[in-house]
């Protein structure tokens, strides 16, 4: 088959140069197709066949196909082959395919960062050409296999992964038909080489007690051992499920939160000097120093903003938990940014998408898109000593507990 080529390509300029190297592919990519039933048949296109080679014959070429690239969208003829045993299909170019997997993952990535459907077509037709697969309905059904996606995802395995932290949190988002947001209860984890998970996507209500303990329940059922430590926000229930299901793990609030709700609490000309102390609290460097910058807080703001003081107070006890885990994870036990930083992006799809109809569409395009940021989540800082967490080495004040001799056991 020949491909014709305008003969202003031939030799392109600057303004041409994206045109010449499109054809230029489609050209490569049919030559390649033709090449393929060539090495298939055992014979080029015009010799005789020998009575060793594969039975078969050409017939001709099948209709022009749009085939999407990332470099634009081209037109190809798929060779059509007749006479053998079985259908020939391209290794290539495969049956009723009309776009590489490059631009299967482009488009639904596109959606889930805050392209609304109905802007596919005014935002990369230019880009991928004429001819290129950006209907609203082709994304959608690229959106529905997300779906699909998730079913199994929420029962697999968990037996082989090794948690050291688990951070939780609730995040509400516009879901379903009621007028009251939707909660999706999600849970992060951090193994023992550092590295970090998504655990949980689920939607609950609110952030009941028995919602929380249902997640941890099937994630204990499936296989996976209870962590070392828990992160979460004030939420009673989640405190409640942890006491529950994972009764050894330590328990540690985030100072995020806490700093909000101490600093609402005071004037607002007063408001930055109350969150530097709350801070300089959070960043003491052993648990008595800690406790000597609370009853500083204490002194100074008692009298005046005493239901800053108050909340400050409530809950002290897991405020400090982190004490008991190595000084170089202290900055990641503090709060739970580990779950509240990927929704940047999902504010902007729920933002695009105004309401989801339906919770189970939310969540699965939510779990979408903490799977996309799980490729970037990095690791922990000091991350060797997630095993030794694992394995039950103790710390006081950030600092190594050396293990105890058997004449000290008996001692002791």
């Amino acid at each position: 088959m020949k491909i014709d080529i305008p003969a202003t390509a031939s030799s392109p300029t600057w303004s041409t140069l994206e045109t010449f190297i499109r054809e230029q592919v489609q050209t490569c990519l049919q030559r390649v197709l033709d090449d393929e039933v060539d090495a298939l048949l055992g014979r080029g296109r015009h010799e005789r066949r020998a009575a060793d080679t594969v039975v078969g014959y050409r017939n001709g070429h099948g209709q022009p196909r749009q085939v999407a690239l990332m470099n634009g969208t081209i037109s190809i003829r798929r060779p059509r082959v007749r006479g053998l045993d079985a259908r020939f299909e391209s290794r290539i170019l495969p049956l009723f395919q009309r776009r590489t997997p490059e631009i299967a993952t482009l488009l639904p990535e596109r959606y889930l960062h805050g392209l609304s459907s109905g802007d596919f077509t005014l935002a990369l037709r230019g880009l991928l050409g004429d001819g290129a697969p950006l209907s609203a309905s082709r994304v959608q059904r690229l959106t529905e296999d997300w779906q699909r996606d998730y079913a199994p995802w929420r029962t697999q395995d968990l037996s082989a992964l090794e948690p050291v932290y688990v951070w939780a949190d609730g995040i509400y988002v516009k879901a379903g038909l009621e007028s009251t947001k939707a909660a999706l209860l999600v849970l992060i984890a951090a193994l023992a080489d550092g590295t970090k998970v998504v655990l949980a996507v689920e939607s609950g209500h609110r952030e009941s007690s028995e919602s929380w303990a249902e997640i941890l329940r099937d994630l204990t059922a499936r296989g996976l051992p209870a962590p070392a430590c828990v992160i979460g926000d004030g939420a009673l229930g989640l405190w409640n499920a942890v006491g529950q299901v994972w009764p050894d793990a330590a328990e540690q609030r985030c100072w995020n939160h806490q700093l909000r709700n101490v600093v609402d609490a005071a004037p607002l000309k007063h408001q930055p000097d109350v969150q530097g102390a709350v801070q300089r609290i959070a960043a003491a460097e052993s648990v008595a120093d800690a406790e000597q910058e609370r009853q500083r807080f204490h002194r100074a703001y008692r009298l005046r903003f005493p239901k800053a003081c108050e909340r400050l107070d409530r809950d002290w006890a897991r405020m400090l938990t982190y004490y008991q885990f190595p000084k170089e994870h202290w900055r990641h036990l503090r709060t739970t940014n580990v779950v509240e930083s990927p929704f940047a992006a999902v504010r902007l799809r729920t933002s695009a998408a105004k309401r989801f109809k339906k919770v189970e569409r939310a969540t699965a395009i939510i779990w979408r898109l903490l799977r996309v940021a799980e490729k970037r989540f990095r690791k922990l800082n000091a991350p060797e000593q997630c095993r030794d967490v694992y394995r039950g080495v103790r710390y006081a004040d950030g600092i190594e507990i050396p293990a105890m001799s058997p004449t000290q056991k008996a001692a002791a």
